[in-house]
């Protein structure tokens, strides 16, 4: 049985929901395809994106970036936690060469930690990094570029550098200097149009749009407990931490989840640019109303990329938090739609990734499964969740 160890960042939820797809794909190439996730990401959502049956190590392996909601990047913090983990790597960095000898997968994925990349050219583990950015860059283009401790810049770009592949989906930052990279179409799910039962569900009328407020990953950014109620759409919002609005729905309370159930039902989508919502939205013929973050590097790569292919429009993050869209959203909802984009990097992510997945005999007692333990010793994870 083939063996795949996909290792991903926990911050915000689109690390997880590139990646998703293209783990559905191989698992449907290779059935009885053995996963296992690394991740600090909440296990109900890793359950609710991956196929079932997967085993997850709840531990993280990588710092990302601490946030004030998603919009706001607490930037010189985040510093600190870089060079505090690189104090701390090489300790760090033979765990996780013990932690993937004991697994013995065929193959290590990451979605975008530079550790286990490094840990698996250790262990001698295919690895590949896939994702529209790396941290590297991140660091390297952001507020506080002349202040990331050189040390941390170099190993991040060596590690990422020698992975066998670097794979960019569509849009993607350009990573230039990258000597193993390959682009591929983007990655994204489409989901099916539901509208009309759910219409009947929230009880919206025919003449209403349904616009998605999408700003995942962060618990308690609801901007709609500041606006006042409107006639003009209906949103909906996995919940509603402000309370019970007439023109607004949270789904969860429907036993519904952005964006499986509602995605392709809706007519806009609010949100920060952030790949997941700007790929969803162009596989599923979604017009965008964004509000940038400002300082984030990726913006620069997704802007754009979308505005070419849907309509979009921007709005301040003053008027964000004052409720001033309605011309934004007029003008969104009358736009005439081009055809969706195609996800063609799921099928593409799969043909790199399948040859290193044609199962291979290992030694006799080589390990072949991940100890389930909660031992807080070298070569042992912290927590395992097995995946229903």
């Amino acid at each position: 049985m083939s063996h795949l160890f996909l290792a991903v960042t926990a911050h915000g939820y689109g690390h997880l929901a590139q990646a998703a797809p293209v783990v559905h794909e191989l698992a449907r190439r290779f059935p009885g395809l053995r996963i296992t996730l690394q991740s600090d990401i909440n296990p109900g959502l890793a359950r609710s994106r991956l196929p079932p049956g997967f085993t997850q190590i709840q531990e993280g392996t990588d710092i990302g970036l601490l946030m004030d909601g998603p919009l706001g990047t607490r930037w010189s913090e985040s510093l600190i936690r870089y060079a505090d983990f690189e104090a701390d790597y090489e300790r760090r960095l033979e765990r996780e060469t013990s932690l993937l000898r004991r697994a013995a997968p065929d193959l290590v994925l990451a979605d975008v930690p530079w550790l286990p990349l490094d840990a698996a050219r250790r262990a001698g583990i295919p690895a590949v990094a896939l994702c529209s950015l790396n941290w590297y860059d991140i660091l390297r283009e952001s507020p506080v570029a002349d202040q990331v401790p050189a040390p941390v810049m170099a190993r991040m770009r060596a590690v990422y550098a020698a992975a066998e592949l670097f794979i960019r989906p569509a849009p993607s930052m350009a990573m230039s200097w990258l000597p193993n990279a390959i682009d591929v179409g983007p990655i994204a799910s489409r989901y099916p149009d539901r509208r009309d039962a759910l219409r009947a569900r929230c009880g919206v009328p025919p003449d209403r749009p349904f616009a998605l407020i999408q700003f995942g990953g962060f618990q308690g950014f609801d901007p709609l407990a500041m606006w006042p109620e409107q006639d003009q759409v209906h949103w909906l919002a996995q919940d509603l931490p402000g309370g019970q609005r007439r023109d607004a729905t949270g789904i969860s309370s429907l036993g519904l989840r952005v964006p499986d159930d509602v995605m392709s039902s809706c007519d806009l989508m609010l949100c920060k640019p952030g790949y997941g919502s700007y790929a969803e939205a162009a596989v599923n013929r979604i017009p965008v109303l964004y509000v940038k973050r400002g300082d984030w590097p990726e913006e620069a790569a997704l802007i754009p990329w979308l505005a070419e292919r849907m309509p979009t429009r921007e709005i301040t993050r003053e008027d964000l938090l004052a409720g001033h869209l309605a011309e934004a959203i007029q003008a969104l909802c009358t736009a005439d739609r081009p055809p969706a984009v195609e996800p063609t990097g799921i099928a593409e992510v799969a043909d790199l990734l399948e040859p290193f997945l044609v199962h291979r005999l290992r030694p006799a007692g080589h390990a072949s499964r991940v100890a389930h333990s909660g031992s807080t010793g070298a070569a042992l994870p912290t927590s395992v969740v097995e995946g229903s």
